[in-house]
């Protein structure tokens, strides 16, 4: 039973015997569209930590330094479970966006 490891090593084996225009063309157009997927990840949860801040009026780092208030009920825990999520999310799509953003200064190819 083959494994990820296997599936990736064919993946490679298959990405290499392509010529060198294909290659950068398979490159670009998926860099591109995986900034794409990531932009929209990031945007949903930057949306989803504004509203979280709108509803109990109070920035999520402001939280996070202080804590929840000793009068917090339980929906606002797990909304703050939620919130300091997606918090995660924008972090990781924003490094995620920027180690392609070299990939995209020229444009998509092919």
């Amino acid at each position: 039973m083959g494994g990820i490891v296997e599936v990736d090593e064919k993946i490679e084996n298959a990405f290499m015997s392509l010529p060198s225009e294909d290659k950068t063309a398979v490159i670009s157009h998926g860099a591109a569209i995986r900034f794409s997927e990531l932009s929209k990840r990031h945007f949903l949860a930057g949306e989803k930590v504004r509203s979280f801040e709108e509803k109990y009026a109070v920035k999520l780092s402001e939280l996070q330094e202080s804590g929840l208030p000793d009068d917090a009920g339980f929906e606002m825990h797990e909304d703050y479970i939620m919130c300091c999520h997606w918090s995660d999310v924008i972090e990781k799509t924003e490094k995620q966006m920027e180690a392609l953003r070299p990939l995209l200064e020229f444009g998509v190819l092919g």
